[in-house]
Order: structure tokens, then C-alpha cells, then sequence
């Protein structure tokens, strides 16, 4: 009882007395961030595939290695931020350093010389879509990274993660149901998805200065020795939470890219309409931004972990609605809602999970390393979404899907069901698996005791 008591006086000692404003402040980050993101996701496979005339095959072997070379740039600037001392803070000099060449970089990934050869463009594609992903990891490791410095209080940081998800799906809704409206209003030209993106991305900046200016790292640490990077390896090494939670990231993030990227090419070749890519977006996000009104308090009461299998179990019921009829909208269109309403806990609660395995690592080994530990969501998300993007790169190029043709095969029909429905289900079983290892809801007020008690001596 006097455990218990403790553990509960401590908990109300992490609150911070924050605000609507300090968590609407910090969600327009990752609407920002998801300009770039979720065109990523959503577009960038078509547009080289269908626009520029790039082989799907070769889009998807760059999109792997890529994404491979991004991990290690995003440790490497986990690494940095650890050590970044400013009168901003740590994290908040890299969003005001870095968002005008995110957004610049952002421009140019769609400015492919068309008078170029095929080996060129590739070259160019790969030039450019790296880059960025260097500039992309300045901007969402530190801002991840705020998560854990904001407050070290547990609930508020899942309120924070709950505001910063739905804000990324206000942002994907955006981009989503924006981007063909006005590359088909500037002239439906390769030029035209350049000023679309100039538009989105300036749009970008002014949220990221937001972020900037509204949030404060409240989270301050005595002042310690810089902890030597073997150090720091040691300690992610022995972070048995982290390597939990990233490789939950990874599988999730594949599931994510699949469905993104598969959803314009179900909704033209099965649905036969190109423009219902934004509809089937909203009943997909819809349910999204309703349910977190609910799953905060859900988290409370249950453990997101929980609450995260059920929403994992939902999904997969919804992929498997729409082969009840596989070519009706009003299917499709159903089963987007039911698989909007299992994917509320798992947005609302993936990004949580890293903080917590910050705490648990300084609990384990003494060694508190905030930049380098959240650089495994960053680092999850963008194996996953590569390994997502070349699978569907490469799942076109088996059923021999050629761009240029305005009808597919039955080989490459097949290869889209597959995207759409069949590969997701296995990916959300994976999911299941990776959940039920990550126990830590339940020892958590016992680890943050047991931290401020050490604090305390």
C-alpha cells in the first residue's frame, strides 16, 4: 500500500501544468512533417513510376537502400542532438535550422530533368530522395526527441503523442485530397506536382516555426559528463524495451507504406477512378481523429499496449471485409472505416512507446540518452516505410505492371489486391506478436519510483 502510494505521489510530481495550446503547438510538427511524409507514402511510387516512366522494380530497390542508409543517419543524429547544448534547448535549434532545406529538398525530389536519360533520372532520383531523407532526419529526430522533454510525466506524454497524430492526419488528409486537385489545376504536367509541392512544402515551414516558438523542454537534467558513445551503444544494447519497440516500428511502418502506397493504384485499376484516392483516405482517417477523443483515456485505464492489440484485431478485420466484394466502393469504403477505427490506438500510441524506453533505460543502466534512444522510432519508421515501398515496388514489378498502359494485366490486378489486402493482414499478425512482448505499461510507475528515488539521494 505504501508502494503504491509512493509511486502515485511521485506521478503527480512529473505532471507539468500544460495547456490546449502547448499540445496543439507541438502537433502541428508532424502535420508539417507529413507534407513531405505522406507524399512519400502516398504519391511518390506513382509519380515515378506513371509521371517520369521509371521501371516500379528499379523505384523499389532504390527506395530499400535508401531507407537502409537512412537508419544510420538518423543514430548519427540522435547521437548529435544528445549532445547539442543551445539557449533553445537541444531540439529546438534543429527545427528552426532546418526547416527551409527540408522544405527546399522537399521542391526538388519532384523536379526530375525529363530531357534526361533513364539512367540519369535514376541517378537524380536517388541523389535527391537521399538527401532529403538526411534533411527529413534534422527535423524528426529532434522533434520526436521533444516528446521526452516536454514533461516526464506518462499520460501527458501520450496526450502530446495523441495531438501530434492527429495533426499528422489532419496532414495527410491535406495532402492526400490536395495534391491531384492541384496538380490537375496547374496543368496536370510534371511541373504541375513542383508548384504543388512549392505550396505545401512553404506551408511546412510556417508550421514547424510554430513548433518552434510554443514549446519549451521543461525536462531539465543536472549537468553530467558527455557519456562516450560506447557508452551510449552499451546502453541501447541492453535496452531490451527499445529493440521491442523498433522492430514493432519496422513492421508497423511496412503495414503504413503498403497501404499508402497501394491505395491510388487500387482505387485506378480496381475502382476504376483515380480520384477516389482522397474519399477512401478520409474513411480511412476519419475514424482516425474520432477515436483519439476516446483513446487517451482508454490508454489510462487499459495500457496502450492493450488497447493497441484490439486496435491491430480490428484492422484485420476490416482488410478482410473487402472480399466480400472487392470491386464495390461501398465496400472498399466500408472496410476503410473499419480498419480507420483499429488503426486510433496504433497511431495513438506507437510514437508513446519510445519515451517510455528512455525511463526504463535509465532505470537499467544508469545511462540517459534521449536523442540516440528516439532515433529507433525515426530509424522503425523509415526501414519499415522503405522495406513498405520497395514491397510494393516489387510486388508491381512480379505481376509485370507497366505504367505507360492505361489497362494492366490480370498478373498485375493481382499484384494489387495483393498491396491492398492480403500482404497488410500478415503484417498486422506480426504486430500482435511484437505487442505482447512489450510489457512495459505495467512496470512503469515502479520504474519512475524507483528514478526519482535515486534523484533523490
Amino acid at each position: 500500500m505504501e508502494s503504491a502510494e509512493k509511486q502515485e505521489s511521485v506521478s503527480s510530481s512529473l505532471k507539468e501544468n500544460l495547456g490546449f495550446k502547448d499540445y496543439l503547438g507541438f502537433g502541428f510538427g508532424d502535420m508539417a512533417v507529413n507534407f513531405t511524409f505522406a507524399s512519400l507514402g502516398m504519391f511518390v511510387v506513382y509519380f515515378y513510376t506513371d509521371v517520369i516512366g521509371i521501371s516500379a522494380g528499379i523505384i523499389g530497390t532504390l527506395m530499400l537502400f535508401s531507407r537502409s542508409f537512412d537508419g544510420i543517419i538518423d543514430v548519427v543524429v540522435g547521437g548529435l542532438v544528445d549532445k547539442t547544448h543551445s539557449r533553445w534547448g537541444k531540439t529546438r535549434p534543429w527545427l528552426l535550422y532546418g526547416a527551409v532545406p527540408f522544405a527546399a529538398l522537399t521542391i526538388l525530389l519532384f523536379a526530375v530533368p525529363t530531357s534526361w536519360s533513364e539512367v540519369a533520372k535514376v541517378v537524380y532520383i536517388f541523389v535527391s530522395y537521399n538527401i532529403l531523407m538526411v534533411s527529413f532526419s534534422t527535423i524528426a529526430i529532434p522533434y520526436g526527441t521533444l516528446n521526452s522533454l516536454v514533461t516526464r510525466d506518462q499520460h501527458q506524454r501520450e496526450i502530446f503523442n495523441l495531438f501530434r497524430m492527429f495533426m499528422a492526419q489532419i496532414g495527410v488528409l491535406i495532402v492526400t485530397n490536395a495534391t491531384m486537385p492541384l496538380v490537375n489545376f496547374f496543368g496536370n504536367k510534371q511541373v504541375s506536382w513542383v508548384i504543388t509541392y512549392a505550396i505545401l512544402s512553404a506551408i511546412s515551414v510556417v508550421l514547424l516555426m510554430i513548433v518552434f516558438k510554443s514549446q519549451r523542454e521543461r525536462v531539465q537534467e543536472a549537468p553530467k559528463e558527455q557519456i562516450p558513445l560506447k557508452t551510449s551503444l552499451k546502453a541501447v544494447w541492453h535496452n531490451k524495451y527499445w529493440w521491442i519497440a523498433t522492430i514493432f516500428f519496422i513492421i508497423y511502418s511496412i503495414g503504413y507504406a503498403l497501404n499508402q502506397g497501394s491505395t491510388i493504384y487500387y482505387a485506378k485499376y480496381i475502382l476504376h477512378n483515380d480520384s477516389l484516392v482522397g474519399v477512401l483516405t478520409i474513411g480511412y482517417l476519419a475514424p482516425v481523429l474520432i477515436g483519439f477523443l476516446v483513446i487517451a483515456g482508454l490508454f489510462k485505464k487499459y495500457g496502450k499496449t492493450k488497447v493497441m492489440v484490439y486496435g491491430s484485431l480490428i484492422s484485420i478485420v476490416g482488410y478482410l471485409v473487402t472480399l466480400v466484394d472487392a470491386k464495390s466502393f461501398g465496400m472498399v469504403m466500408t472496410a476503410q472505416i473499419i480498419k480507420g477505427i483499429g488503426q486510433a490506438p496504433l497511431l495513438g500510441g506507437v510514437w508513446a512507446m519510445f519515451p517510455d524506453t528512455i525511463e526504463y533505460g535509465e532505470w537499467k543502466t544508469h545511462v540517459r540518452i534521449e536523442g540516440l534512444l528516439y532515433s529507433g522510432g525515426s530509424l522503425g519508421q523509415k526501414i519499415g516505410v522503405g522495406l513498405g515501398t520497395a514491397l510494393t515496388g516489387w510486388v508491381l514489378a512480379w505481376g509485370h505492371y507497366d505504367g505507360t498502359l492505361a489497362t494492366q494485366s490480370g498478373s498485375a490486378i493481382q499484384a494489387i489486391y495483393q498491396l491492398f489486402i492480403y500482404i497488410p493482414v500478415v503484417i498486422y499478425i506480426l504486430q500482435i506478436v511484437m505487442l505482447w512482448m512489450y510489457d512495459l505499461d505495467k512496470k512503469y510507475p515502479k520504474i519512475m519510483a524507483d528514478l526519482a528515488e535515486r534523484k533523490a539521494e
